[in-house]
């Protein structure tokens, strides 16, 4: 930046920018008089975050924008050209730069220090009314990119999130439909030795019945790996004596479905030990496929799960008007969509429900965006192995809702401030500040209320919500 000498026709130029058209020339020259005219070469940076704000900016001529880091990479919030006021301006609470400045040409500026503000009221009350009205311009814009950056934000975790855990379910269906190819096509030679066999309708009945005993039992099986391993050597060595052939994996199956050496003594019985290696195989072939359909399915009904749960976060299927709702649907479906960000940290959470609280007369969507905000917040509060707990209960006439996490807590003299829009504690690029700034202006429009009580190691948020 250079301190520059002020073009004698100066004031002209001011007044040709729409801002200062109705400002009088003498009043102009007084701003003039009292400024600094500097001059920035493109590619320089005009201001960074964390730099103190103690003038009014006026572009003369040239242009800059303004851009933040996020996620290693730089986003640009917008381009300002000739006309344009920046910094601090007459009862504003600006104190620091939150991002970057960059010239982008040569820009030319007329700096106003914050001392002559008071002298400025006092001078011109018409320039002070135009300064207000671009401040009041100018916050209602920056909040209305910032409240979409937050939403985008928001957006990006969860759609992350459910990519995550939609890529698992879908990489299951595709493995476990190539497997189950697989067999499909290996299975004529097992075929042409089952048919060679000579047992009896009884016999078929009597193994069937093992069989499917097996496939009901093992959907409550639950082995550890000392008692697999157990059980899969205590197979591989009957199977073995009795020289049944790729005994290792025939052994592995059985195993899945809880098979012990009994069993394999009675179907040996039953077949009153003939035909065991392709009787064996037999069995094994009907399981794998048992097990692959099963996989199949399993995974299916989870993307199936996953989209009702995008459907119910989003709410598309309702009417964007005020109806009973149960607030435990929205506090699922949200949950549901965060589960990457749990796993991310390894976050426990603690559920405390009450499912016999009446319903509530809100927004399902808008209290959906409550939830993300305040979970989403505890997540980023904790560390590792951290725990979230989640609690409803009534209380009087209300339905509350409590959520607390055990992170590092929210210094006490910064508490009254957290719901102010644009106020973070959080690095710049990882949140706007417009997220609890969100989440109270929606709990208002529902005639409820939120509180906060936070300690180290505990806090809590709470939310309490008119009955329907």
């Amino acid at each position: 930046m250079k301190i520059i000498p002020k073009p004698p026709e100066l004031a002209d130029q001011l007044q040709q920018f729409e801002v200062f058209s109705t400002i009088s020339k003498d009043v102009l020259q007084w701003m003039i008089n009292q400024s600094e005219y500097t001059f920035f070469e493109a590619g320089e940076m005009i201001f960074e975050p964390g730099q103190a704000v103690d003038t009014m900016q006026i572009l003369v001529q040239g242009e800059y924008i303004v851009k933040v880091m996020r996620n290693n990479r730089w986003r640009e919030l917008g381009a300002w050209d000739s006309g344009s006021i920046t910094g601090v301006l007459p009862f504003s609470r600006m104190k620091e730069a939150k991002a970057h400045g960059e010239a982008v040409s040569d820009c030319y500026f007329l700096q106003l220090h914050r001392d002559h503000f008071v002298e400025m009221v006092n001078t011109s009350y018409e320039l002070t009314q135009v300064l207000v009205h671009t401040m009041t311009s100018r916050v209602r814009d920056f909040t209305q990119m910032r409240f979409q950056d937050e939403k985008l934000m928001a957006l990006g975790k969860l759609s992350a999130g459910l990519a995550h855990e939609l890529n698992n379910p879908a990489s299951a269906m595709i493995r476990s439909s190539e497997e189950l190819y697989n067999k499909i096509h290996s299975t004529p030679e097992k075929f042409k030795a089952i048919i060679t066999m000579r047992i009896s309708p009884e016999q078929t009945d009597r193994i069937n019945e093992i069989l499917f005993s097996r496939i009901q039992t093992a959907k409550n099986l639950d082995l550890s790996i000392m008692e697999r391993e157990e059980r899969a050597d205590e197979l591989l060595d009957w199977l073995e004596d009795n020289e049944v052939d790729n005994a290792e994996d025939i052994a592995d199956t059985l195993v899945d479905f809880g098979f012990r050496e009994s069993e394999l003594d009675k179907i040996s019985e039953i077949a009153e030990g003939q035909y065991l290696s392709p009787l064996l195989w037999w069995i094994e072939s009907t399981l794998s496929l048992e097990k692959l359909v099963e996989e199949i399915r399993e995974a299916s009904d989870r993307i199936g799960t996953l989209v009702g749960a995008v459907k119910s976060y989003s709410h598309m299927d309702k009417a964007s008007t005020m109806e009973p709702v149960d607030i435990h649907e929205g506090i699922r479906s949200t949950i549901m969509m965060l589960k990457h960000e749990f796993k991310k940290k390894n976050i426990q959470l603690d559920k405390s429900l009450d499912l016999n609280l009446p319903k509530v007369e809100a927004f399902m969507g808008e209290l959906n965006q409550v939830w993300t905000n305040l979970i989403v917040n505890a997540i980023d509060a904790m560390e590792q192995d951290g725990m979230l707990k989640i609690r409803t209960y009534p209380e009087r006439n209300m339905v509350c809702v409590e959520i607390t996490d055990n992170g590092g807590g929210i210094p006490e003299d910064i508490q009254t401030r957290v719901f102010e829009p644009f106020f973070t504690t959080k690095k710049m690029g990882e949140g706007t500040g417009m997220g609890l700034d969100i989440v109270k202006k929606i709990v208002e429009k529902h005639h409820a209320d939120i509180f906060l009580t936070s300690k180290k190691g505990e806090t809590t948020f709470k939310l309490c919500f008119p009955k329907a």
